[in-house]
């Protein structure tokens, strides 16, 4: 049974950088063909894909993140990791990290259907 665990501050100033990170067991972040993405949460909103990280190492963004967001991984620890620089208040959200099933490319690691894996979600909130 794979199992995620978000990690991180759950209170963040505004033009700070939010560091989050997904510690995984059950299963490796290496393993062919799966993909580790971060899925964040707004209040009153709908999930947002925010990126992903493949098994080996590729890395892709929403474009609407992607000049904010960088997502990184530590093997040894089985660990990926979420930075979204320059936050506001409407970075508020809940965030989870996720993992994909057996699929391959941006068309899958997009849609939500995908994800057979989640962590429980850690709040985070950007106020001064």
């Amino acid at each position: 049974q794979v199992q995620l665990q978000e990690s991180g501050p759950g209170l963040v100033k505004p033009s700070q950088t939010l560091s989050l990170t997904c510690t995984v067991s059950g299963g490796s972040i290496t393993t062919s063909y799966y993909a580790w993405s971060w899925i964040r949460q707004p209040p009153g909103k709908g999930l947002e894909w925010m990126g992903v990280i493949a098994y080996d190492g590729s890395t892709y963004y929403s474009p609407s993140l992607k000049s904010r967001t960088s997502i990184s991984r530590d093997t040894s620890k089985n660990q990926f990791s979420l930075q979204l620089s320059s936050v506001t208040p409407e970075d508020t959200a809940v965030y989870y990290c996720a993992r994909t099933g057996y699929c391959s490319g941006y068309g899958c690691y997009i849609n939500l259907y995908e994800y057979d894996y989640w962590g429980q979600g850690t709040q985070v909130t950007v106020s001064s």
